[in-house]
């Protein structure tokens, strides 16, 4: 399953609603306010660091970009994906499931 998250983790609970429901072999997908959480040393960046060792992480770059968010300072292991890339990964998975 991808899960699909645009929400920022500080302003709301969505990502942890995630985070507790994702099953081991998921992708999450964070767009929007929700690559907020792909930032290194945040208050969030442990929980996704921990889950990566059951699902993939990906942000969208564009909103990466829109936010001023430097590359260099994403979590390891999470990708950086375009608009083509969000595609595939829709793609790729039988359902998606957008975290609102």
């Amino acid at each position: 399953m991808l899960h699909i998250v645009n929400k920022s983790p500080f302003q709301t609970s969505t990502l942890q609603s995630c985070l507790d429901h994702a099953l081991a072999g998921d992708a999450i997908l964070l767009i929007e306010d929700g690559v907020y959480a792909a930032i290194r040393g945040s208050a969030v960046a442990a929980a996704v660091t921990e889950a990566k060792g059951k699902v993939t992480f990906h942000a969208l770059g564009p909103d990466i970009a829109a936010r001023g968010i430097a590359p260099e300072k994403l979590i390891d292991g999470v990708t950086s994906v375009d608009y083509g890339g969000f595609v595939d990964l829709v793609a790729e998975h039988k359902t998606n499931q957008a975290w609102l």
